[in-house]
C-alpha cells in the first residue's frame, strides 16, 4: 500500500521533479563523472556504426572483386563488370545513409574530446567552441543529422567507391581489350541491341556524374578549419 502511495504522489510536473537532471551535474557529482558515463555511451555507437560501415565495404569490396574475377575466368560478356558497377552503386548509396548516421555519434564524441577531455588536460589551451555545452544540449533535445545525404554520399563516394568504380572501369576497357581484339573501341563496347557508342557514351556520363558528386560542397565536406563540424571528415578513416 505504501508502495502505491508513493507512485501515485509522484508528479513529474512539479518543479523539483523537473530539476532532477540538474542534480545530476552538482557538487555532490560533477559534470566531469557524468561526462565520462556518457563519452563511454557515445563511444561504444560510434564503434557501433563504424563496424556497420566497414560491413559495408567489406561486402563491396568482395562482390566487386568476385565478378571482376568472374569476368576474366573464360569466354563471359563485359556486361557482367558493368553489372558489378552497378552493385557498387548500391552499396554506394547504402553505405552514405549508414555513414551520415555514423556521423551523428563521432560528431557528439568529437565535441566531447576537443572541449571537455582536452581541456581538462590542458586547460590553458581552451576549448574548441564556446558554447559547447548549449550545442550538445540542443542535440540530445533535438538529434539531427549533421551532414547532408548529398556530403555523406560525397565523402564515401571519394574515399572508397570512386576508387573502386574507377578500377573497374579499367577491367572493363581491358576485357574489351583482351576479349574482343578484332573490333576496335567503342565498337567493342556493343550489347545485343545496343550499339557499342551508345553504351560507351552511357559509361562514360555515369563516371563523370561520379565525378562530379564526388565534389564537396560545404565548409564540412572539405574539412575546412573553423567548420562547426568537430573534426575533419577526411581524417575519420
Amino acid at each position: 500500500m505504501s508502495d502505491s502511495g508513493d507512485a501515485t504522489d509522484f508528479d513529474p510536473e512539479s518543479p523539483e521533479e523537473r530539476e532532477i537532471g540538474r542534480e545530476m551535474v552538482d557538487q555532490s557529482t560533477g559534470l566531469g563523472s557524468v561526462a565520462a558515463h556518457l563519452y563511454r555511451g557515445e563511444m561504444e555507437r560510434t564503434v557501433e556504426w563504424r563496424g556497420r560501415l566497414d560491413t559495408t565495404t567489406n561486402w563491396a569490396v568482395t562482390v566487386m572483386s568476385a565478378i571482376v574475377a568472374y569476368s576474366f575466368s573464360g569466354e563471359v560478356s563485359h556486361a557482367v563488370i558493368l553489372a558489378g558497377i552497378m552493385m557498387g552503386t548500391v552499396f554506394l548509396f547504402i553505405e552514405a545513409r549508414r555513414f551520415q548516421s555514423y556521423d551523428i555519434w563521432r560528431s557528439r564524441v568529437r565535441t566531447l574530446q576537443e572541449n571537455l577531455f582536452a581541456n581538462a588536460l590542458d586547460p590553458s589551451a581552451g576549448v574548441e567552441h564556446e558554447a559547447w555545452r548549449a550545442e550538445l544540449s540542443h542535440d540530445y533535445r533535438d538529434p539531427r543529422a549533421k551532414i547532408s545525404y548529398r556530403g555523406a554520399f560525397a565523402h564515401r563516394l571519394r574515399r572508397v567507391y570512386l576508387p573502386l568504380i574507377t578500377a573497374m572501369l579499367a577491367g572493363w576497357l581491358f576485357h574489351l581489350w583482351a576479349f574482343v581484339p578484332e573490333q576496335p573501341f567503342p565498337q567493342s563496347a556493343s550489347l545485343p541491341g545496343i550499339s557499342g557508342w551508345v553504351v560507351a557514351t552511357i559509361v562514360g556520363t555515369y563516371y563523370v556524374a561520379l565525378l562530379v558528386l564526388a565534389i564537396p560542397l560545404s565548409p564540412k565536406e572539405r574539412g575546412e578549419a573553423g567548420a562547426a563540424d568537430h573534426g575533419d571528415l577526411d581524417e575519420v578513416e
